[in-house]
C-alpha cells in the first residue's frame, strides 16, 4: 500500500522518502539553515523531502532539559518554514488537546514511540485527516504495530506510516532487528527507518540520552537493503551544540554524502524480485489491517 503526502506517495516502487530536520526547534535561524540545506540536497538526489522538528520535546530524560518553544510559537515557526521553502512539515503531539491545532498546520502528525499505544492520542491524531506517522515503541514487537495502525484506520484515515527506531532491553541501549521491516510491511503500510534514534543510548549521559553516531551509516544502509520505504534522520548545523540529542544528530554538512549512497541502495532494492523461502510454519504470519 502507498500513502500520499501532499504531492507525492510513499511506498513500494516510489522514490525514497526522507523525513529530516533538527530534534527540537531552537531558533528561526536553525530551522531555516537546516530546511534550506536539506531541500537542496534532496532536490539534487530526487528524494521526496519532509521537514521535521519538535515544537515541544516532552519526553526528555530530565525535568530541566530544554523542550522547545511550545505549541503556539513552534507551530507558527514551522508554518513559516513550510511557506518559505515550500516543503511538507512534520512534528509530534503528546496530548489529545494538541492534535487539532497541530493538524491544522502540519502535513504529517507524528506519534512518539513512548506513546504509540495511547489509544485516545492516536485516534485523535487520525481524526485530523492528516497522515499519521507512528513511531514503534522500543517495547513493542513489530507485528503488534497492527493494533496501533488500526486505531488510525478505524477513524477513516488510511494514511499511516510506521517508523522503526530500535528495541530496548534495558541497560541504556537499543538494538535494531531488521526483520521488523518486512514484518511491518506485511501489515500493508510503508515503513520508515529512524537512522538517528536507533543509535541512541537512552538516559546514558547522566540525565540526558547519549548515543554513538558512528553507526548511523551502517544501520541506514542495512535498513535500505532490508527494504524500508523511507528514512527519518535528525540533522543539525552543529550537533555538538544541539539542545537535544546532541550525540546522535547528523551534521548538516555531512548528510549529503550519506544520502547519495542511500539513493543508490534504494534504487537497487526496487529492481530486485522478492524471494519467498518456505518457512515451515515457524515464522510469524503476515497480518492484515483489514
Amino acid at each position: 500500500m502507498t500513502v500520499r503526502i501532499g504531492e507525492f506517495e510513499v511506498g513500494r516502487r516510489n522514490p525514497l522518502l526522507l523525513i529530516a530536520g533538527p530534534c527540537v526547534i531552537e531558533s528561526e535561524e536553525q530551522l531555516a539553515k537546516t530546511a534550506g540545506g536539506l531541500k537542496d540536497i534532496c532536490a539534487k538526489l530526487g528524494i521526496n523531502f519532509v521537514f521535521k522538528a519538535s515544537f515541544d520535546k516532552a519526553n526528555r530524560t530530565s525535568f530541566n532539559s530544554f523542550r522547545g518553544p511550545g505549541m503556539e510559537k513552534g507551530l507558527q515557526m514551522l508554518s513559516d518554514i513550510k511557506r518559505k521553502f515550500e516543503v511538507p512539515i512534520l512534528s509530534d503531539v503528546h496530548e489529545v488537546s494538541q492534535c487539532a491545532a497541530a493538524g491544522s498546520v502540519l502535513d504529517i502528525v507524528q506519534i512518539p514511540a513512548f506513546l504509540c499505544r495511547q489509544t485516545d492520542l492516536v485516534a485523535e491524531a487520525a481524526r485530523t485527516g492528516k497522515p499519521v506517522n507512528i513511531k514503534k515503541g522500543q517495547f513493542v514487537a513489530p507485528l503488534d504495530m497492527l493494533h496501533s495502525i488500526r486505531k488510525v484506520t478505524e477513524q477513516g484515515n488510511e494514511n499511516v506510516l510506521v517508523t522503526e527506531r530500535g528495541t530496548s532491553f534495558g541497560y541504556n541501549n537499543l538494538v535494531v532487528d531488521f526483520r521488523s521491516i518486512p514484518m511491518i510491511q506485511s501489515i500493508g503500510y510503508p515503513i520508515i527507518f529512524d537512522a538517528t534514534h536507533s543509535v541512541q543510548l537512552p538516559s546514558a549521559g547522566g540525565g540526558v540520552s547519549g548515543g554513538d553516531r558512528r553507526f548511523i551509516p551502517n544501520l541506514t544502509r542495512a535498513a535500505l537493503a532490508a527494504g524500508c520505504d523511507g528514512l527519518f534522520m535528525e540533522v543539525h548545523p552543529n550537533p555538538d551544540e544541539a539542545m537535544s540529542d546532541a550525540a546522535t544528530q547528523i551534521p548538516l554538512q555531512m548528510v549529503g554524502e550519506l544520502l547519495e549512497q542511500c539513493v543508490k541502495i534504494h534504487a537497487l532494492t526496487r529492481t530486485l524480485p522478492d524471494i519467498h523461502l518456505p518457512d515451515r510454519g515457524q515464522c510469524s504470519p503476515a497480518l492484515s489491517v483489514k
